[in-house]
């Protein structure tokens, strides 16, 4: 297992729809163990593949309903396909460090995927697990979580993320 390099906005890769999974085979099975470690090595609690430069629809999270922050389940192909309720909480994303922001969210989610043997399975969470859930589903569409927010907002954390790379990147 390796730790992967989490993509940082704003990475032209963080923009892109994902696309699905296929075949669920080798590379694929390796790409979630090290997902699963980059995530705990940044201490995250989800990662989504295009985070890690990876163009394909994989999630990892953690469990925090069993209050289990050591361990992780993938998502493979991971839809929303009922919301309900509302929901505002602080995020914050391991591609946007040290920014943080109210979102409104879906309270409960039933999201149905493919697990790491390719069964399909579905999956009912609320508060924390289906925020996680639907943050790392935005990152298979190319949303980041400050677009969720007024245009005031989001314009702000973009402006400042910007201006974060182009220092960084000596410019």
């Amino acid at each position: 297992m390796s730790v992967l390099y989490v993509r940082v906005y704003p990475d032209p890769a963080l923009k892109n729809k994902a696309k699905p999974v296929e075949q669920l085979d080798s590379n694929i099975k390796k790409l979630i163990a090290d997902m699963g470690e980059t995530m705990f090595a940044a201490q995250g609690v989800g990662l989504a593949a295009p985070q890690v430069g990876e163009s394909c629809r994989v999630i990892v999270v953690c469990i925090p309903e069993k209050k289990d922050f050591s361990s992780y389940m993938a998502l493979i192909n991971p839809e929303i396909i009922s919301a309900e309720g509302e929901d505002i909480a602080e995020e914050g994303c391991l591609s946007a460090r040290d920014y943080r922001a109210q979102v409104m969210r879906a309270q409960k989610v039933k999201v149905c995927y493919l697990d790491e043997t390719g069964s399909k399975c579905e999956l009912i969470a609320q508060d924390l697990m289906a925020r996680i859930l639907q943050h790392e589903i935005d990152h298979l569409d190319g949303i980041l979580f400050f677009e969720r927010l007024s245009s005031i907002k989001r314009n702000l954390i973009k402006n400042r993320l910007r201006k974060l790379a182009k220092t960084a990147a000596g410019d």
